[in-house]
C-alpha cells in the first residue's frame, strides 16, 4: 500500500518534468522488478486515474490547503490520496494512514499534521468540493483551459462530447487475423471462454471488459492483435493488393503493418527512425507469423533507405499531437503545449513532401495521424495539394473520439 501510493506521486513528478505516463511507469518497472503483478496493475490503475483527473484533484488541493507546499512532493502524495479517497475501493483509514505515515518524511514531520487534516477534511467535504470543482472549466474538463478553448474553436458543436471521450475508459479492440478467422468465429470462441464481446465489423470485435493479452484465445497464434477500431481502418483504407511494393512509413509498434500483411500478400518495408521501437514491429510480425523488410531510418530522409525503386502504396502514419489518443494517454493533455500544433504541422509537412517522390504513378499514399486538430488534418492536406498538384484527393474522413473508437484523420491521395 505505501510503495504503491509513493510511486504513483513518482509517476506525477515525472509527468511534470516533462516524462510521458509511459516512460515513468516504465522507469518504475526496471526500478522495482519484483513488485508483484497484483501491485503493479494496482500502480497503472491509480497513476493513470490520477492523470486523467489531475486538474480535478489540483483544484480540489487548493481548495484545502490555499498555497502551494513548500514540499512538491508532498502536494503529489495528497493528490494521489484525494484520488484514492474519491475515486478507489481503497479503505479511507488505509489511505489517509499511509499518506500520513509517508509526509512524515519530509522536513523532519512537520508536514504530519497538515496531511491527516488536509484529507479528513476533504473526507467531510468530499461532495461539495466535487460539485464546486466540476464548475470549473479546467477542473471540470480536466484538459488545460487552452486545450478546451481549442477545442471549442474547432468543434463547437461537439467539444463537450469529446472532453467527455478523452476522460473515459477506453475499450479494448481486437483485429480477428483475416488468415485464421472472421468476427463471427472469434466471438463463438470468446463466448467458449466464457467471455463477452460484441462485433464491430467483419474484423473487429470489441470486448465488454479489458483483460490481460494472455488471456485472450488465440493471441499468442497470431489469431487476434489489440488494436482500436479506429486505427483497424487505416491498412483498409490504403487498398492494397496482391503483389504490390508497399511502404509502412513511421511503422512501430507495428499494429498496421501487422494489418497490411494480412489483408494482402505484399512486399512491405516497414520504416521507423527508433530502432528499439522497430524491434517491437518485429516481435508483432513474429507473433502473427508474417515478415517485412525493416528498416531503422528517418522516413524524411529517403536518400538514406531508399533504392529508387517507387512503391504501389504509401502509409504515411506520420508523428503528430496524439491529440486524439488522450483517453489512452491522458498525460498528452498536460505534456502538450500551445506551440507544438504548428510545430507538428512542419514535421508533417516536410515527411509528405520526402515521401510523395517515392510513390508510383497511379500509386495511393495514405495520410494518416491520431490527432482531431484541423492543423494536423485538412488544412495540412489542403497545403499538401497547393504544393503537389500531380496529386488527386481520394477522399478523407476525421474521426472523432467516441465509445466504439479514438481519434483519426485519414486522407487518400493519388498520383496522377
Amino acid at each position: 500500500m505505501s510503495s504503491i501510493q509513493t510511486l504513483a506521486a513518482h509517476v506525477l513528478a515525472r509527468i511534470d518534468e516533462g516524462r510521458t505516463l509511459t516512460d515513468a511507469l516504465a522507469e518504475i518497472w526496471q526500478r522495482h522488478p519484483d513488485l508483484p503483478a497484483g501491485n503493479r496493475a494496482a500502480l497503472q490503475d491509480l497513476a493513470y486515474g490520477s492523470v486523467r483527473r489531475l486538474a480535478e484533484l489540483r483544484f480540489i488541493l487548493r481548495q484545502l490547503v490555499p498555497r502551494a507546499l513548500p514540499e512538491p512532493a508532498l502536494e503529489r502524495l495528497l493528490t494521489v490520496a484525494i484520488y484514492q479517497l474519491a475515486y478507489t475501493r481503497t479503505a479511507p483509514y488505509a489511505v489517509v494512514d499511509t499518506a500520513v505515515t509517508e509526509a512524515s518524511k519530509f522536513a523532519g514531520g512537520r508536514f504530519k499534521g497538515l496531511a491527516n487534516g488536509t484529507l479528513r477534511n476533504f473526507q467531510r467535504q468530499q461532495d461539495e468540493l466535487l460539485t464546486k470543482a466540476s464548475r470549473d472549466l479546467e477542473a471540470g474538463t480536466n484538459h488545460p483551459r487552452w486545450w478546451v478553448d481549442k477545442l471549442k474553436q474547432a468543434f463547437p458543436k461537439q467539444w463537450l462530447a469529446i472532453v467527455e471521450a478523452d476522460n473515459s475508459h477506453p475499450p479494448m479492440t481486437l483485429r480477428v487475423n483475416r488468415r485464421h478467422a472472421d468476427a463471427d468465429a472469434y466471438l463463438a470462441t470468446l463466448a467458449e471462454a466464457g467471455l463477452d464481446a460484441e462485433k464491430l465489423s467483419e474484423s473487429a470485435v470489441r470486448l465488454a471488459r479489458p483483460l490481460p493479452v494472455r488471456e485472450l484465445p488465440g493471441f499468442a497464434d497470431g489469431v487476434v492483435s489489440v488494436q482500436d477500431f479506429g486505427a483497424q481502418q487505416a491498412a483498409i483504407r490504403l487498398d492494397v493488393k496482391e503483389g504490390q511494393r508497399v511502404l509502412d512509413a513511421c511503422a512501430a509498434p507495428g499494429g498496421k503493418t501487422g494489418h497490411i500483411l494480412e489483408l494482402a500478400d505484399v512486399d512491405l518495408t516497414a520504416l521507423d527512425v527508433d530502432a528499439a521501437r522497430l524491434k517491437r514491429v518485429e516481435e508483432n510480425l513474429d507473433r502473427l507469423r508474417l515478415s517485412a523488410t525493416l528498416k531503422a531510418a528517418d522516413a524524411a530522409q529517403p536518400g538514406t533507405w531508399w533504392d529508387g525503386v517507387p512503391f504501389d502504396r504509401i502509409l504515411a502514419d506520420v508523428p503528430c499531437s496524439a491529440s486524439g489518443v488522450v483517453r489512452r494517454h491522458p498525460d498528452i493533455k498536460w505534456l502538450r503545449r500551445p506551440g507544438d500544433f504548428a510545430g507538428f504541422a512542419r514535421q508533417q509537412a516536410a515527411m509528405l513532401d520526402a515521401l510523395w517522390p517515392c510513390l508510383a504513378s497511379g500509386g495511393k499514399m495514405l495520410y494518416a495521424t491520431c490527432s482531431i486538430f484541423p492543423e494536423e488534418n485538412r488544412q495540412q492536406l489542403a497545403a499538401f495539394l497547393t504544393r503537389h498538384p500531380d496529386a488527386s484527393h481520394l477522399g478523407d474522413e476525421a474521426l472523432i473520439p467516441c465509445e466504439r473508437h479514438d481519434g483519426f484523420y485519414y486522407a487518400l491521395l493519388e498520383k496522377r
